[in-house]
């Protein structure tokens, strides 16, 4: 064994990594437990393992409603943080992320585009697809947020770094605009289900959804993994990377359409969830103090769905009878973080 798997740094993170996995599981039994309605974590361990003790209305409340909406938060938070670090190191900016460079937009766009069109006419915007329309969801979304990072990329040659952001908020107001030329022509029903959607809501994702949504999340993370080492080549520019055998060219397609996956997947099913992909990413690296991405990519995974699942708890404000935007709680969260960055930014100049 190495003697950096005893450094006092190692043994640091694996204590911040205990410490950030005891607080996410805290807060997932709390999301859990309470709401509308309050439960005891006795009561939850009682629907779990089917206990006729318990009554079936609250059985169902947990099983079929509050479980799927924290797994929902928690893949979302993890597919978003991950996002964000993949784009931020990719552009090589720390303002970068999905909400950011027009990404959730383009989801956005695909999206409007199926639902507005050719979507169910209802409240939910998912519950009424069938298994093939899942999979549509998905493509569509994938692929406007794919097609958006596409062309902030190849602008991105052609300007400076920092004109990217410009670039992504332009794309965001010209995407914006498509939208609300759909939703012109839209039927009302249709119109106010895509409103809806637009606040953000884990709560949309049923059982029924899952074996689409979490493998494609779980995959978009695991094709972001094996890529740690050449993202680390990357912070150091291109000539470095390349001079040590990293091909960039294929580094980018790989890591970009990962962070498409991740960040269309979460938009298709939840709605523009944003601030979660920048925020978590610099509360990470302020956190470990390291830029290496063996560390950050499952920081980011942990801290991402730590944010996630407190911003949906404190939307529901449990013990109140109604539902907080889930983005106005995000917003709440990532501007600060937003802020700091520009204010620590010649510290942030060093991790880029």
């Amino acid at each position: 064994m190495s003697s950096s798997a005893h450094s006092p740094a190692h043994r640091r993170n694996r204590v911040l990594f205990l410490l950030i996995g005891m607080g996410l599981l805290l807060v997932a039994l709390l999301s859990v437990c309470l709401g509308s309605l309050h439960f005891t974590p006795v009561q939850v361990l009682q629907a779990l393992s089917g206990n006729e003790s318990i009554d079936p209305v609250y059985r169902q409340i947990i099983v079929d409603f509050r479980l799927p909406q924290v797994l929902t938060a928690l893949l979302a938070g993890a597919a978003l943080g991950t996002a964000g670090l993949l784009m931020q190191t990719v552009f090589r900016n720390p303002l970068a992320d999905p909400f950011v460079l027009g990404v959730n937009s383009g989801a956005s766009l695909g999206v409007a585009i199926v639902l507005l069109a050719l979507g169910p006419v209802g409240l939910s915007l998912t519950d009424g697809l069938a298994g093939s329309g899942q999979v549509l969801l998905i493509l569509a979304s994938t692929g406007g947020a794919a097609a958006t990072l596409f062309v902030v990329l190849l602008l991105s040659r052609r300007v400076d770094i920092m004109s990217v952001l410009i670039i992504g908020l332009m794309i965001s107001y010209t995407i914006g605009a498509l939208v609300s030329i759909l939703m012109f022509f839209s039927m009302a029903e249709r119109l106010q289900s895509f409103i809806n959607w637009s606040f953000g809501d884990y709560g949309n994702v049923s059982w029924q959804q899952m074996p689409y949504f979490v493998p494609t999340i779980l995959g978009g993370i695991v094709l972001s993994a094996l890529f740690m080492k050449p993202l680390d080549a990357l912070l150091l520019g291109e000539r470095y990377a390349e001079s040590v055998g990293t091909r960039t060219t294929q580094v980018r397609f790989f890591v970009l359409l990962g962070a498409s996956l991740l960040a269309g997947t979460v938009t298709g099913f939840c709605g523009p969830i944003g601030f979660l992909g920048i925020a978590a990413p610099h509360l990470c690296r302020y956190i470990f103090q390291t830029n290496r991405h063996r560390v950050l990519i499952p920081a980011s995974i942990l801290v991402g769905a730590l944010l996630s699942v407190s911003a949906d708890l404190v939307s529901r404000g449990p013990g109140l009878d109604f539902v907080l935007p889930l983005n106005a709680i995000t917003a709440l969260v990532g501007a600060p973080v937003i802020i700091a960055a520009l204010v620590r930014q010649r510290n942030l100049k060093r991790l880029f």
